[in-house]
């Protein structure tokens, strides 16, 4: 990345701990939904489409249902539901959350520490693209801060709130490349923009926000990992198939 864009994460890496702070479950609406984002222009905001690669997380809170993007993030998408399909995430704990930041699991040492690929145990390469953001409810690959650990099979989830992007004004935003729809997106929907370039985004939560808030307001012990376990059950990989249209009496559609 550009010099100024190192200088732009450096900021952002400095206040996002303080602009989060004390704005917690703040992102919710009254009713303790998160913002509309559907008639945003963003990939990420748009529902899921008939024949769409999707992935139905169940956890010991509820399922959490992502719609996967295989040709942006192919390798990333591949090593998660070939993972997936052998069963891998089941039982695995999240083992770290940081309130209105991120949740995170895919570890089934339940440590943090390690990971597995398809590919021998060897990571793969970051699948970096400006159509996939960091926001709120991304699912994106981890990678540990040192590079011990990274692109195998843990994973996060964004959980951060609108408060906390609106801070980042758009003039400053727009200077390190986001567009418009982005920025918009950024300010209504919540997320972290310093880690767009950083991270594989392969995925985005379309239903059940509401459990990756429950597990984002979890009691924590020091290391930042929930008191009371919270397990992945299993993950389950399909289609995504739109509900039929009901049908009267004379067998019409209405």
């Amino acid at each position: 990345i550009s010099m100024k864009q190192r200088l732009f994460c450096m900021f952002l890496l400095f206040m996002f701990p303080l602009l989060v702070a004390g704005c917690k479950q703040a992102g919710l609406l009254a009713n303790g939904t998160r913002p509309d984002l559907s008639q945003l222009q963003e990939l990420q905001c748009r529902p899921p489409k008939q024949g769409d690669l999707t992935a139905a997380i169940t956890t010991s809170l509820g399922t959490i249902s992502v719609v996967l993007f295989p040709d942006l993030a192919p390798m990333a998408v591949e090593n998660f539901t070939q993972l997936a399909a052998q069963g891998y995430f089941n039982g695995v704990p999240f083992h770290r959350v940081q309130p209105d930041f991120v949740i995170q699991s895919g570890d089934a040492t339940g440590t943090g520490k390690a990971g597995a690929s398809i590919w021998n145990n060897h990571a793969y390469p970051n699948e970096i693209t400006s159509k996939l953001r960091h926001y709120s409810g991304a699912l994106a690959t981890a990678n540990a801060p040192d590079g011990s650990v990274g692109n195998l099979s843990q994973f996060y989830i964004v959980s951060t709130p609108p408060e906390s992007a609106k801070k980042l004004s758009a003039e400053l935003l727009r200077e390190n490349g986001l567009s418009d729809s982005a920025i918009e997106a950024y300010h209504t929907g919540g997320g972290l923009p310093y880690l767009d370039g950083l991270d594989t985004v392969f995925g985005h939560v379309y239903d059940g926000m509401d459990i990756v808030d429950k597990i984002n307001d979890a009691q924590l012990d020091s290391n930042g990992r929930p008191v009371h376990e919270i397990l992945i059950q299993s993950v389950t990989i399909s289609t995504y198939t739109t509900a039929a249209p009901a049908s009267d009496s004379n067998g019409t559609a209405s």
